[in-house]
């Protein structure tokens, strides 16, 4: 008989394996979304997959009809060891096997069943204690606190302050712990015969995974070096992404979540592309707007403007502005943007600042992030557009960084098309960047205008990239870039989301 103490001790057990199940779950999304770059598509499949698989874990649990305690606590070590190094693993296999998705989908299914098993078992270990009423609404009950506390905590704490590899071993020691207090708890229930073994093997899984989490360091920086091409010189987790610079011979390159953001060998083609257009409106700008562009490069060629008195940076992520600001070459490739009087950070979501009352502005320079994700997509919808109206003087001119519209032609015209509808005028144009390919902009205006640029006198400072032949010839959209037809993208239905999984998805 298991007495009343341990009785309710065995619902922190519940509490913690339904915990542990739900963060495996969010870490296999996470990274999913991580390393494959189609952040809504594959989340909804680890979902499912890790759900469906939970199904199949519950009904093979009807054929476990003896030793229940025995079986529970090797199900809580094999979960400890598949869903501890499921993290580091993965990362490490990604740049190596081509068959990266049926490894990660089969881990996932392999974690759904284990935890699947979990609650059957444990269920009917303590139905000869409980009233069944009873034991199904506490079990249920801290089964539902512990979903909570994982889905509040994995964004909260543990993935900005722990990393994704670490939380993975963390909470495989911490079934391991299940596993080994549970040769205790459920004692009455056990045979003395090898049970001095399964604590030991608990301990061992515990001690191989605390090791792992002292070393995840360098497992990760090892799994980023072989994913991302090149030696990692700084790294960090932010409460919005994952931070990362590596070094190649010619230059260096920053990363946000896996995906390349700049290399510093070609970055002026792209910021002068995005950057100069605007600026070389009818009226020198004064008053100008960033939105996005926490590296601080556009920042540096809206500097070059002698008539500017004020540039309001407006940036999710603070430990991004901080990094191009103290962070020595990138400060350096930025010429040091951040220290300039006249530039004011934001640290805030883009898309409820420009909803505030506010200042009007000359020229507004949008670079934010591809839309891989609902978050980002939300600042590319007709609602953001037609906030930020407000806050443009009439004959000030936006320009809006648009993907490729070689690769993704229907997101790129997904975003022309839904300035349109927020009431822009808009000329679309390109350049080439040899990190990107052929890269997409939008140069947009409430008013109608030309966008034959004025003279480049008033820029003061190099150029290394645009001339006013070469600028004027970004618009001119050869026959592979021509316009098509696409949806508008409205908060409501986020299609350029959905356009830019398919066709980056299909590219890979």
């Amino acid at each position: 008989m298991i007495n009343r103490a341990p009785l309710s001790l065995l619902y922190l057990n519940v509490l913690a394996i339904a915990t542990c199940g739900l963060i495996y779950e969010l870490l296999a999304g996470t990274l999913a979304s991580y390393v494959l770059g189609d952040s809504v598509t594959q989340f909804s499949f680890v979902i499912g997959v890790y759900l469906s698989a939970m199904g199949v874990g519950a009904w093979l649990s009807q054929y476990i009809q003896s030793n229940l305690a025995r079986y529970f606590i090797e199900i809580e070590l094999a979960l400890a060891l598949i869903g501890g190094v499921s993290a580091p693993v993965l990362f490490l296999a990604f740049p190596w096997i081509d068959w990266f998705r049926p490894m990660l989908f089969g881990m996932v299914f392999s974690i759904g069943v284990l935890v699947g098993l979990e609650l059957p078992l444990l269920m009917r270990i303590l139905k000869e204690y409980l009233d069944f009423g009873d034991l199904v609404s506490r079990v249920l009950t801290f089964d539902y606190i512990g979903a909570l506390l994982a889905s509040l905590l994995f964004p909260i704490l543990f993935v900005p302050y722990l990393g994704l590899v670490r939380t993975s071993l963390l909470f495989g020691m911490l079934n391991a712990l299940v596993a080994w207090w549970s040769t205790y708890l459920l004692r009455p229930l056990l045979s003395s015969r090898g049970l001095e073994r399964l604590r030991w093997r608990a301990i061992l899984v515990t001690f191989l995974l605390c090791v792992g989490f002292f070393k995840a360091d360098q497992l990760t920086t090892l799994a980023e070096e072989n994913a991302l091409g090149g030696k990692i010189i700084y790294t960090t987790h932010s409460p919005y992404q994952r931070i990362a610079i590596t070094q190649k011979r010619l230059g260096f390159q920053l990363f946000l979540n896996g995906h390349l953001q700049f290399n510093s060998v070609d970055e002026y083609r792209y910021h002068e592309a995005l950057v100069h257009p605007a600026m070389l409106g009818n009226e020198p700008p004064r008053h100008v707007l960033v939105m996005g562009g926490g590296d601080g490069l556009a920042v540096r060629e809206c500097l070059k403007y002698s008539s500017l008195e004020s540039l309001s940076l407006v940036d999710l992520d603070p430990a991004m502005t901080q990094l191009s600001k103290n962070f020595e070459p990138l400060n350096r490739l930025n010429h040091g943007a951040f220290s300039d009087s006249r530039v004011e950070v934001i640290n805030e979501d883009a898309f409820l600042w420009i909803g505030k009352p506010g200042p009007q502005y000359d020229a507004v320079i949008i670079d934010f992030p591809d839309p891989g994700s609902y978050s980002v997509g939300k600042l590319y919808t007709t609602r953001f557009f037609r906030l930020l109206q407000k806050r443009l003087k009439p004959a000030a001119l936006v320009t809006v960084q648009c993907t490729s519209p070689l690769v993704a032609p229907k997101s790129y015209w997904c975003i022309v098309r839904t300035l349109e509808a927020a009431g822009f005028h808009v000329r679309p144009y390109h350049a080439p960047v040899p990190s990107f390919g052929i890269w997409g902009f939008a140069l947009a205006s409430i008013s109608e205008f030309d966008s034959t640029p004025l003279p480049f006198d008033r820029v003061r400072g190099e150029l290394r990239f645009l001339t006013n032949d070469v600028l004027n010839g970004l618009f001119e959209l050869p026959a592979d870039l021509q316009p098509m037809d696409s949806e508008i993208n409205r908060l409501d239905n986020q299609a350029l989301v959905h356009y830019y999984d398919s066709e980056w998805n299909r590219s890979d």
